[in-house]
């Protein structure tokens, strides 16, 4: 049996340096150049509103190299959807980010194949309602061209005063994976602004159960289920409400993980204003409430098993502080069966990147990665930021070191984990700045590979919304354990493999 001391987490194949870029974004990963390697794409971008040439960017997995790059008017912040809608068996890139970016790529070429906002029938005035593009979901054929389509989010206008409740709202559509045509669309029921990124399960025949959350930092908002079916009604009066808070929204991403286990995926959720919150996913009746206080909650939750019974748990790193004043971050573990926080640590600046979750040494308690950014100084007092992964152990309650040590900070970018190579063993891929005098700069980004010699079949929850990028925690240990969803072709390693 592997143990943790001797995972080998320190062996660097090989690091990227992107001069002049930062990132909000977390790696995706498929074959696109027919090597038989993983390559990695990623949104990147330069300082708000500004253009850069290198928006979307893919790197050969095996070397780091750039594979391919494409440009845009504004930050690409939001990580990739893969699905080939271009029949040539490489998976084209869906992907956006700030000022009404969403853009569909050539997986192959890197060439666009459609941009939002280039689609002909968008008026000038009605492209001026569309904000912020969150990370899409596929969905089945709307349009009936034989592909399925995208289910993504979109609102929060960036310019409007931090507690100023009058703001734009947000909306749900449905938008043509083909040519970027809106299919549907549904405003907030509540009229609000809205930042989070749904996830969504197959429902009865051809309908999707749907979690989409409204409000800011600044501003209250709810927690909603929807289905399918009403988004393309154009109609979320009649959703139902799980939660809401008077200050503050819903922004980090949900996840669907059956914890009552009758096998039905229930509803786990963050709300900004420092709670985790677990309903059914039948009733949609609350199960546990937990609340840290004095934290604000941005980014999402990692799944896993934490312990020795079949029922999933919960991983999380909060805020300390209120917004604007986020200096430091505190993690806790949650039992799923009962709502108990049963690890609690304080592990580096605040950034709103999610863990990572494997089982190490099999033996059937799963472990998690994240990323910790830390600050040192120098002979001459000088600080500068550093950021490392480190490995949350829940059986000892230890945090260990894993010797991988570099300068930058991470502000948002959650690492990716699986087998790149198909040698049966764990990669592990994170980004960080290259400025150690400054923790939040776009002016350079890195991107590192790591190799291991754990066993990949561990793999557990292995990227931002989970190794399928849906949200979904397919579990393995229980008999009423939610199957895989076959939608899209993500090139993600299946969480229970």
């Amino acid at each position: 049996m592997l143990s943790i001391q001797n995972a080998g987490f320190s062996q660097n194949p090989w690091t990227k340096v992107l001069p002049g870029l930062g990132t909000f974004s977390s790696p995706r990963v498929a074959d696109l150049n027919g090597d038989g390697v993983k390559d990695i794409i990623l949104g990147a971008g330069r300082e708000e509103f500004l253009h850069c040439d290198s928006a979307v960017v893919a790197l050969d997995g095996t070397n780091g190299e750039l594979i391919w790059k494409l440009e845009a008017e504004d930050q690409i912040f939001g990580s990739a959807a893969l699905k080939d809608i271009t029949a040539d068996g490489v998976p084209d890139v869906f992907i956006g980010g700030r000022s009404a970016e969403l853009k569909a790529v050539n997986g192959k070429t890197g060439a666009l194949i459609w941009a939002f906002l280039d689609t002909p029938l968008l008026s000038k005035k009605e492209k001026a309602k569309y904000y912020n593009f969150y990370n899409p979901q596929f969905i089945p054929d709307q349009d009936g061209d034989g592909l399925e389509d995208l289910l993504i989010s979109n609102g929060g206008d960036v310019l409007a005063k931090p507690y100023n409740a009058k703001r734009p709202s947000g909306y749900l559509l449905v938008i043509s994976s083909q040519n970027g045509q809106i299919l549907a669309q549904a405003p907030m029921p509540d009229g609000r602004e809205t930042y989070m990124s749904v996830a969504a399960v197959p429902f009865g025949n051809k309908d999707m159960k749907i979690i989409f959350g409204s409000g800011g930092e600044t501003v209250g908002g709810s927690l909603y289920v929807t289905t399918l079916k009403e988004v393309l009604q154009g109609d979320l009066s009649k959703v139902k409400e799980l939660a809401n808070s008077k200050d503050k929204g819903f922004i980090g991403p949900p996840v669907w993980a059956d914890i009552t286990q009758d096998g039905v995926p229930d509803i786990v959720a963050n709300a900004v204003d420092g709670r985790l919150l677990a309903f059914d996913g039948n009733t949609y009746e609350p199960i546990w409430e937990v609340k840290m206080p004095n934290t604000e909650a941005y980014s999402s939750i990692a799944c896993g098993y934490f312990n020795t019974d079949a029922i999933p748990d919960f991983f999380v790193s909060y805020a300390e502080g209120v917004w604007p004043d986020l200096k430091w971050c505190r993690q806790f573990m949650v039992d799923g069966a009962s709502g108990s926080i049963r690890f609690q640590e304080n592990l580096g600046f605040y950034q709103t990147s999610t863990p990572v979750v494997l089982d190490i040494n099999s033996d059937g308690i799963d472990e998690a990665i994240l990323l910790v950014t830390y600050q040192q100084q120098d002979e001459n007092k000088m600080p500068s930021f550093h950021t490392m992964p480190m490995l949350v152990n829940f059986k000892s309650g230890k945090v260990i070191d894993l010797g991988v040590s570099v300068e930058g900070g991470n502000i948002a970018s959650t690492p990716w984990i699986g087998d790149l190579d198909d040698d049966g063993f764990v990669d592990i891929l994170f980004c960080h700045g290259t400025d150690p005098r400054y923790y939040h700069a776009f002016n350079g980004l890195t991107v590192e590979r790591l190799t291991t010699q754990i066993p990949a079949k561990g793999v557990r929850w292995g990227a931002y919304m989970g190794s399928n990028y849906d949200g979904v925690f397919r579990a393995y240990k229980s008999k009423n354990a939610i199957p895989s969803i076959s939608i899209g072709d993500h090139g993600g390693i299946p969480d229970n493999k």
